[in-house]
């Protein structure tokens, strides 16, 4: 029996438009693709499907001018960029595709036959050959670019056999039949089969759908599975021997790629003609300001010729990655993938990026070293640092992980600082960094040191107690219940830790002295947090 899936619902505000048709742009996303994505602006009268309980459905065109329309079809051919599948607007790519190969999304301001809703779909409906359509009402989601692109992926990936990827709390109570992700700001993250209308990152997940906390759906594996297409080819290679060739022409490369599973690693090689400054500037595909509409969190690792790793560039709070370094003259390698970030698991970033690479010869860059060190002191970690540099440093931030991606500060320094002490959290091996940012604006990230610490604390710690933003960030041993208070005993903030290291966002903290408390197994701990 078929399955009717209805998608969530948006209701915005209602803006008038005129319906007359318009010739849509003719985009196609991978035209040698068999299997087709057509997404359908200027109207189309849906008759013969399993819609048409009540006749004849006839929509009119989306609204939609077309700048709006081709940054609409930019967004969902990224979300589909990983895939051997072909996004388009053309509606002679759609009929010559194979029945059970196709989708044809209706973008359109009729709803009245439905009803209040952002889109409707029929889950799995994409193999069925029948030409059942599904459909995305713009004139419900308020014409508005973002939402309009979020609900056609959504209702795109239901006629491909996705259900909702759901919320559950950790007692397995469900919170929400939509995720409606984590974070703000470039890196903030939801799932495409959530709710994405409020996260710039949003991405395919493997998570609980809304049929059970256990009931886990990978989404990537549903796509490929039984619909016909899998993944692209792999454009560049993972081994240094078979590293796609860059080659400056006038002191400048470009190399176009993408990242089509979570496994794929793409190496570029690169030759550095003489000792002098190199720059490299790497940007997932975007629609905006912000990396707006990209599915890709870049991680860049520099090799030298003998293929030892130099450094690893992925700032933390951007998807895109900059290298700003000088070189000797040789043999370089660069290493390209997709990763996760604090709020995004590492599972589905992925999609199109470009690099650009600059060559100067013979300059010297206002940072001539940057060097971390550490070392153990019984159970203490010890960091020191050189900065040798031309321009002052206004800050610098000391950073460490658990699994080498993911960051966290462990302390602020004063920007004459040059060691910090301390007992970390946990045993097994932590990985720092230095952030330090210098008064021409330009942030450079120091090379990464491994500590292995011996011993393990019974209870969590806060990396420091004087914060400046609203985020407490924890190191745990395990699973604790938190509480965040105020001096007046109100409760801003609750939920529990997981092993390692915790960022707790609260936008109720103010200036002053907040109480922060631990328990488990009938033990408490409290410790105090000053917000600046």
């Amino acid at each position: 029996m078929k399955n009717f899936l209805q998608s969530v619902l948006t209701t915005l505000l209602l803006i008038s438009v005129g319906n007359a048709r318009a010739q849509v742009p003719v985009l196609s996303s991978h035209p040698s693709a068999s299997a087709v994505l057509f997404l359908d602006f200027d109207g189309h009268t849906v008759s013969g499907t399993s819609w048409n309980y009540a006749g004849p459905i006839v929509c009119a065109p989306s609204g939609l001018d077309n700048t709006k329309i081709t940054t609409i079809f930019n967004r969902i051919a990224e979300d589909y960029r990983p895939f051997n599948i072909n996004v388009t607007t053309d509606s002679t790519k759609y009929l010559a595709a194979p029945a059970n190969k196709r989708m044809r999304v209706i973008l359109t301001v009729t709803h009245e036959w439905y009803g209040s809703a952002g889109g409707v779909a029929f889950v799995g409906s994409y193999s069925w050959g029948d030409d059942t359509p599904c459909f995305v009402f713009s004139g419900l989601l308020g014409y508005n670019v973002k939402n309009i692109s979020e609900a056609t992926a959504h209702e795109a990936g239901h006629t491909l056999g996705l259900y909702h990827q759901a919320s559950y709390d950790a007692n397995c109570v469900k919170t929400s039949d939509y995720h409606y992700g984590q974070g703000a700001g470039e890196i903030g993250w939801a799932p495409i089969m959530g709710v994405g209308y409020y996260q710039n990152f949003t991405l395919w997940n493997n998570g609980p759908n809304s049929y059970g906390c256990t009931n886990y759906q990978n989404d990537l594996s549903v796509i490929t599975g039984s619909n016909g297409f899998s993944y692209r080819t792999d454009d560049h290679t993972a081994n240094f021997a078979g590293a796609t060739n860059a080659v400056f022409a006038s002191d400048q490369f470009t190399v176009n790629g993408v990242i089509e599973q979570n496994t794929d690693q793409d190496l570029i090689k690169f030759i550095q003609p003489s000792f002098g400054r190199f720059q490299l500037n790497a940007i997932p595909y975007n629609v905006g300001t912000g990396n707006a509409g990209s599915n890709l969190d870049l991680q860049v690792t520099l090799f030298n010729g003998a293929q030892t790793q130099l450094n690893i560039y992925n700032p933390g709070t951007l998807l895109s990655s900059v290298i700003d370094t000088n070189l000797n003259p040789g043999t370089y390698y660069l290493r390209i993938e997709g990763k996760g970030n604090m709020y995004a698991p590492n599972y589905a970033s992925l999609g199109s990026y470009a690099l650009q690479g600059n060559f100067t010869a013979g300059n010297t860059l206002p940072l001539r070293q940057l060097l971390l060190q550490g070392q153990l002191n019984g159970d203490r970690h010890q960091l020191s640092w050189i900065i040798d540099a031309d321009e002052a440093v206004t800050e610098q931030v000391l950073e460490v992980s658990t699994d080498g991606r993911n960051f966290s500060p462990v302390t602020q320094s004063t920007t004459d600082a040059r060691a910090f002490t301390y007992r970390p959290f946990a045993a097994g091996s932590l990985q720092y960094r230095l952030s330090v940012t210098f008064d021409n604006g330009r942030q450079y990230y120091s090379n990464i040191v491994t500590l292995r610490n011996t011993g393990a604390n019974p209870k969590p710690l806060l990396l420091s107690n004087l914060i400046s933003s609203n985020t407490i960030t924890v190191t745990s041993p395990g699973t604790f219940d938190f509480a965040v208070y105020d001096f007046n005993g109100k409760t801003i903030a609750k939920g529990q830790l997981t092993n390692g290291i915790n960022n707790i966002n609260t936008n109720a903290m103010t200036g002053g002295m907040y109480l922060i408390r631990f328990a488990k197994d009938g033990e408490q701990w409290t410790d105090k947090i000053i917000r600046q």
